[in-house]
């Protein structure tokens, strides 16, 4: 969020880095953090200012840095609405520090220990705001090459883990496919032969009513026609039983 780049040796307070970088976002607040490092045997006071201070929260804004210790400050940029010209921003923030009393508190702290009224020696650091993208997070689907989509032709022709799958998807479902297909076709052959064998059984009985009228009426004889009408239906009933 921050470059590095600390103030040279020498100062009060060595910051970390000395210029912040948000990844600029719309709508989103955003966050970046400096590091005061105190490296002398004195207690530093220090406040932090900015030029936009309604765009910016600062957390500590004043504060101690003990001797030989540190201390972390937080700079949150609120949501913003509209994108800044060319990503370009003119804000800047100002860290001031003071050599304090021995044992000085937080709540000791004043703004008047800031001011040149009060004779103490004031160092100043100044520091850059600057807008950088925001990270991409990594595609999930590969990127098509300049020669083509290797990734779309490996799924076509089944190879690679996207064609892999989809072969795989295939082969489970084809079997089902054809399972359905066959339990078709085998409930309609049911079908058919079921009906053929209640035709056969209605013929039946029709010519065993047959049968009895040319018996009541001829005394039992049949004439050559009936022996012919009933070697027909018999050949019939034979072909419909075997198909």
């Amino acid at each position: 969020m921050a470059s590095p780049g600390p103030v040279p040796a020498g100062e009060l307070l060595r910051i970390d880095p000395i210029e912040l970088r948000f990844p600029f976002e719309l709508k989103k607040q955003i966050s970046c953090s400096m590091q005061l490092s105190n490296l002398s045997d004195d207690y530093i006071a220090f406040k932090v200012k900015t030029t936009s201070p309604k765009k910016y929260s600062v957390r500590p804004n004043t504060g101690v840095v003990l001797p030989r210790s540190t201390c972390d400050v937080v700079v949150t940029m609120q949501a913003q609405r509209e994108v800044p010209p060319d990503m370009q921003c003119k804000d800047k923030f100002l860290v001031q520090s003071v050599v304090a009393p021995s044992g000085i508190n937080v709540k000791d702290v004043t703004g008047e220990m800031f001011m040149k009224e009060s004779g103490n020696k004031i160092e100043e650091v100044k520091l850059r705001v600057t807008y950088v993208a925001p990270p991409q997070p990594p595609s999930p689907v590969p990127e098509e090459s300049e020669e083509g989509s290797p990734s779309r032709v490996e799924s076509e022709n089944g190879d690679g883990p996207a064609g892999g799958f989809t072969r795989a998807l295939r082969e489970r479902i084809d079997p089902q496919e054809k399972s359905l297909e066959a339990g078709a076709l085998i409930s309609k052959l049911t079908e058919e032969k079921n009906s053929a064998i209640q035709q056969n059984h209605k013929i039946r009985q029709e010519l065993d009513m047959m049968r009895r009228e040319v018996s009541k009426r001829r005394g039992g004889g049949f004439s050559f026609v009936i022996v012919v009408i009933v070697a027909l239906i018999g050949i019939f009933l034979g072909y419909m039983m075997k198909s």
